[in-house]
């Protein structure tokens, strides 16, 4: 037996676009947890940063971020609802770092202003999304007697 309809709706312009930019996102998060992970096993930093050398709160912050870049990679990758989330406690992490504690860390501007568009886009494509599921509700209609 065949269904009359298929299951799954097709994807619209926004939705396509939505799902590239979740993967952009999800290769630079994967990017940074390899930066984290090189810094801490010394490869990177000329050995400067491993974790042996390390200081509290360095120790503390680049193991968090090797952990949690990686993972959010993975969510953001699969477009599944959890991947943002870790996102936005990695991206906090790095944003609490470089913005709020830059005396123990370092000012990095770059990354809170590149973190902060990042969300922002997310946000508007949240929002484009939602409109557009909205309006798509509005124009089904039931005919009834």
């Amino acid at each position: 037996m065949e269904p009359d309809s298929p299951t799954m709706p097709k994807r619209t312009l926004t939705d396509i676009l939505f799902i590239f930019f979740l993967r952009l996102v999800a290769v630079s998060c994967f990017w940074f947890g390899l930066q984290y992970w090189a810094m801490l096993v010394g490869y990177s930093l000329v050995g400067a940063g491993r974790f042996d050398l390390l200081s509290l709160p360095w120790r503390v912050a680049s193991t968090s971020l090797a952990v949690l870049f990686p993972v959010a990679s993975l969510g953001l990758w699969l477009t599944v609802s959890w991947g943002p989330v870790i996102w936005v406690l990695a991206a906090g992490g790095q944003i609490l770092m470089y913005g709020l504690l830059p005396q123990i860390f370092g000012p990095n501007r770059l990354i809170i202003l590149l973190h902060v568009i990042v969300a922002v886009i997310y946000w508007i494509f949240r929002l484009s999304l939602w409109l557009e599921r909205r309006r798509q509700r509005r124009q089904v209609s039931v005919d009834l007697p």
